[in-house]
């Protein structure tokens, strides 16, 4: 699924252990289950707690921003790219991270799922 033309996306088969990852998901779907060390911020709240982003991304460092499906995250990539930031869009979102068999954890490392 493709959220946007010239939205900058790649797929979950692509990214590498210790990329950076931004979860924009609400609170509830992150708690039911998420990327294990991925950065928890919510769409709701981006625009004001967007100071933890730039303190947490790397310097010169891709953020790779992750939804449930790719139409958030979609949004904010392209806000990040606007901001001089290289993020992209992480396609399909944890549904297809899920799928792909990467794991999905709660916040006391136990198995999670994708809401």
């Amino acid at each position: 699924m493709s959220f946007g033309a010239g939205v900058p996306t790649v797929e979950v088969a692509d990214l590498k252990d210790g990329d950076f990852l931004l979860d924009v998901r609400e609170d509830d779907e992150w708690e039911a289950g998420h990327a294990e060390g991925a950065l928890h911020i919510p769409i709701s709240e981006f625009v004001a707690r967007y100071g933890e982003l730039t303190e947490a991304a790397p310097q010169d460092g891709r953020v790779h921003v992750i939804c449930r499906s790719g139409g958030r995250s979609a949004q904010v990539t392209m806000y990040l790219a606007q901001q001089g930031i290289d993020a992209v869009n992480v396609d399909g979102g944890m549904q297809v991270w899920e799928a792909a068999g990467r794991p999905v954890v709660t916040d006391d490392g136990q198995p999670g799922f994708v809401l």
